[in-house]
């Protein structure tokens, strides 16, 4: 790849023999990495971190034209540029999730002011992602990710870490070795994460309160952002696993979850524009607007990287390798009849298998359930879609048989 300088939106690009397989593996992390990172800027307050994702939205930039490029020349004949169609099609959608975190960075970096309120409500997702800076007399000073053993331990998982101001490091493996002032983006529940922040920086973890209002609309916008939110990463999660799995019934539940999200950001523009009335300076409300925009442009890319399925197109064999071997995947979990699964409640599933998120639940009665809540129960004959990394992934699917 060519030599890539941090804010350079003017930067050429030129054809390079990369594997498609590799750019796309790379801009699926990336795309991920950014949303988190876009989020976390918005609930902190964090100018650092959202022009961290302003750099790496012009990464992005690099490797979707790349990426574009290597396809072309891979498509030689007819039938390989069918294959090929959908390969440019998720290339576009991850560009588009980038572009829309982009948009929520410059949100956190602009003049327009959120609510306070949305930065308590958003926590509220499964999994919280933090920054944190490695102290020089932190226990994991000097170890390998592999020696910590992290994510099995408590369930944390480091998604990404850069060093002395390099280029993020996307998918840090069990031999990279963590030095005194890394920033570590630490993924996890935020009850595990209270202690790994403080073993990795020596300061406590200091979580968002709630900030009450009594604008009856307002409320319910914000509550509606928070939704749309949860939504359209679980579409993004769901569309990669459709693809993985070459599932048009996944393929079709992210339609169905683009429709709810349309909706959703129909109701939350009538109720912020009544709230409008209510506020001193309702200029400060366009802020939720630009969220909730920037919001359902990630669900909209997400249903274009299911395209090729619900268009009945063969899937590229280079399409599910990219998928499969990208770090953090997503897994169907049938709990068959005698499970050690079956009766436990999604917090037990989730303490029995660190690294692993239960995102959704398909019931017996073909009801989804979404986010489950910790309480939330699992049955025989349910099908979890969990994320995680593709070990933990795995043993749930040995453990969800056996």
């Amino acid at each position: 790849m060519a030599p890539f300088e941090d804010g350079d939106e003017s930067q050429s690009v030129e054809y390079e023999p990369v594997g498609v397989k590799q750019l796309l593996i790379s801009m699926k992390d990336a795309s991920e990495l950014i949303v988190d990172l876009a989020y976390s800027a918005l609930l902190h307050n964090s100018d650092p971190l959202a022009e961290e994702v302003l750099e790496l939205e012009s990464r992005m930039d690099v490797l979707q034209m790349q990426a574009r490029m290597n396809t072309l020349m891979a498509a030689r004949t007819t039938d390989g540029a069918r294959q090929l169609a959908p390969v440019l099609g998720i290339i576009g959608a991850a560009e588009k999730i980038s572009e829309a975190a982009g948009d929520i960075a410059q949100v956190v970096l602009g003049e327009e002011e959120l609510p306070g309120s949305i930065r308590a409500a958003l926590p509220e997702a499964t999994e919280v992602l933090a920054r944190a800076t490695l102290s020089s007399d932190s226990p994991y000073n000097g170890r390998t990710l592999g020696d910590i053993n992290l994510e099995t331990e408590t369930g944390v998982r480091v998604i990404a870490l850069r060093h002395d101001r390099t280029e993020w490091e996307l998918t840090p493996g069990y031999d990279t070795t963590l030095d005194e002032g890394d920033v570590l983006l630490l993924r996890g529940s935020e009850h595990g994460l209270d202690s790994v922040y403080e073993t990795v920086t020596g300061e406590r973890y200091e979580r968002n309160e709630p900030v009450d209002h009594d604008i009856t609309d307002l409320t319910r916008a914000v509550d509606t952002i928070v939704l749309m939110k949860n939504v359209s990463e679980l579409s993004v999660d769901l569309a990669y696993a459709s693809v993985l799995l070459d599932d048009t019934a996944l393929a079709e539940e992210v339609h169905a979850l683009e429709v709810e999200v349309d909706g959703l950001q129909s109701r939350l523009e009538a109720w912020v524009l009544r709230a409008a009335s209510e506020v001193t300076d309702p200029v400060r409300l366009r802020g939720l607007f630009h969220l909730a925009n920037s919001t359902e442009l990630i669900s909209d890319a997400a249903l274009e990287i299911t395209e090729g399925i619900l268009r009945d197109i063969d899937t590229h064999p280079v399409i599910a390798e990219s998928v499969k071997e990208s770090e953090i995947g997503v897994r169907r979990v049938a709990v068959e009849t005698g499970s050690p699964l079956a009766g436990e409640t999604v917090t037990t599933v989730r303490e029995t298998n660190p690294g692993v998120s239960v995102i959704a639940i398909h019931r017996v009665d073909d009801e989804w359930v979404f986010y489950p809540d910790s309480d939330d129960a699992v049955n025989e004959g349910d099908m979890l879609i969990a994320r995680g990394t593709w070990n933990a992934t795995e043993q749930l699917v040995a453990t969800a048989g056996s």
